[in-house]
């Protein structure tokens, strides 16, 4: 008979939860109802509706040099550590990004891991990822790294068909090597890769309750990553295990035992969710969500890092110290130093991300910035909203654009009497004359002052 218990944390009576033993199938379960190949993938509900449970400190864990580097071409050493530098500082003081994972394979990996160590900053704590052996976890305690991701694959499609094992044979490599590791004196973060179409209460859930026993054996912490690999999470209410967010993190904490500090969500962006489900493990119970700068990742991306930067101040109505105007620096070293193209349309990042160019909405934003921009751009980005030029603007619009475009301020600003401001409305003015329909593009307007102050002979 199950017993009742209290629950410490929610103080409400209820039934001792189930124990939950491997289920070692002799076919793999591939939810071949909710993932058929050859159809789009399914969504299906239950109406089982789990509770909110924000932990009481929340934070970012960063990718960039590892699952982000997986989608491009390898950073220098020296790029590593000047982004490492600018994360440091967008996670301020309290370490709001509490850590950063690098590889350990080659030479250039590990000088790149020593010079950020160099730097001494307590946050991001520099971690690794490394292949599941003796030698690389004796690698990892010899640089003097605390902790270590390990990838272990969760799901039936990965233990079946590309391992090749049972889920009892699976379960057990998986824990001879994390104990390994902990031999070390190591802490292993376990990356439960595909975690969103494996079978939550026969596999990941019996699997974490032997990882919380050698936790408790060794008294070294092990992280729980729920990898999202395929991007197949969602966070709607009622929604079926494996895909529900909030069931896989209620299940970790509460059927697994996993305490909220050790469990963090990694999400991909195949089916545009990994914003909202990184938000989703937050409320449900994760401290941790796992991010790469600018959503770079494999296939469609991972969670962008400057997302949940804004969705943590959403969420906590603060922003913690975290100083945001780095998003904008990083923004623009990777595209001068990385050459990296970044979408005109990417919010926070994009060059147009806070422009209005609607000839109604531009009037509205002349007269209160406030009823068309989402916050004050220009002080946590230091990106003063821009006004498009159509034919509606006139020479006040013009002005704005150019003052705000080339950051003209005090005896620099034009203002609508300005000569120049004059002449290159005359040149608008020409194009609309001549049919045409569309806003000007910063290129063209660009040009066009270019040529104005040429023939007045004047520079900005």
């Amino acid at each position: 008979m199950r017993e009742v218990v209290k629950n410490e944390k929610t103080n409400l009576l209820q039934l001792e939860e189930h124990f939950y033993q491997l289920n070692d199938v002799a076919e793999p379960n591939v939810f071949r109802n909710l993932f058929p190949y050859d159809e789009v993938p399914k969504i299906a509900f239950n109406d089982r509706i789990v509770p909110h449970n924000m932990p009481e400190e929340i934070w970012i864990t960063d990718t960039t040099f590892r699952d982000g580097q997986q989608s491009r071409a390898p950073y220098t050493a020296e790029q590593i550590v000047t982004i490492y530098d600018y994360l440091h500082r967008l996670g301020g003081p309290n370490g709001k990004i509490r850590q950063s994972e690098f590889f350990l394979y080659s030479k250039k990996d590990r000088d790149a891991v020593y010079k950020c160590l160099e730097r001494g900053y307590k946050f991001p704590e520099v971690t690794s990822w490394i292949r599941a052996n003796k030698k690389d976890f004796q690698l990892v305690k010899d640089i003097g790294l605390r902790e270590t991701g390990i990838l272990v694959s969760c799901s039936d499609y990965h233990i079946f068909y590309k391992m090749r094992m049972t889920r009892r044979e699976a379960m057990n490599q998986y824990l001879s090597v994390i104990r390994e590791c902990l031999e070390t004196g190591i802490s292993p973060r376990c990356h439960l890769e595909d975690i969103t179409r494996s079978d939550i209460y026969g596999f990941v859930i019996p699997f974490c309750l032997e990882l919380m026993k050698l936790m408790e054996e060794y008294q070294i912490p092990i992280r729980i990553r729920a990898c999202d690999t395929m991007g197949y999470g969602v966070n709607f209410a009622g929604a079926v295990i494996p895909r529900s967010v909030q069931g896989i993190i209620y299940g970790l904490t509460t059927h697994a035992g996993v305490p909220s500090e050790l469990i963090e969500w990694h999400g991909h962006n195949d089916f545009y969710k990994a914003v909202t489900n990184s938000t989703t493990a937050w409320l449900y119970g994760a401290s941790g969500v796992n991010c790469s700068l600018f959503g770079i990742g494999e296939r469609t991306g991972n969670t962008p890092l400057e997302a949940m930067v804004f969705e943590y101040a959403q969420l906590r109505g603060s922003l913690d110290g975290m100083d945001t105007t780095v998003i904008t620096e990083l923004a623009e070293y990777f595209e001068k130093e990385l050459g990296y193209v970044m979408p005109d349309r990417t919010p926070f990042c994009g060059k147009n991300f806070n422009v209005t160019r609607a000839g109604i909405h531009a009037d509205g934003l002349l007269k209160n910035e406030e009823i068309y921009n989402i916050f004050d751009t220009e002080k946590f980005l230091n990106r003063p909203v821009l006004v498009s030029v159509s034919n509606t603007s006139g020479l006040a619009g013009i002005a704005h654009w150019m003052n705000t475009y080339y950051h003209l301020e005090g005896e620099r600003a034009v203002d609508k009497n300005s000569e120049l401001v004059h002449l290159v409305k005359e040149k608008v003015d020409q194009q609309y004359d001549d049919g045409r329909v569309t806003v000007m593009t910063d290129a063209e307007l660009t040009e066009m002052i270019n040529d104005c102050c040429q023939k007045l002979q004047i520079e900005l």
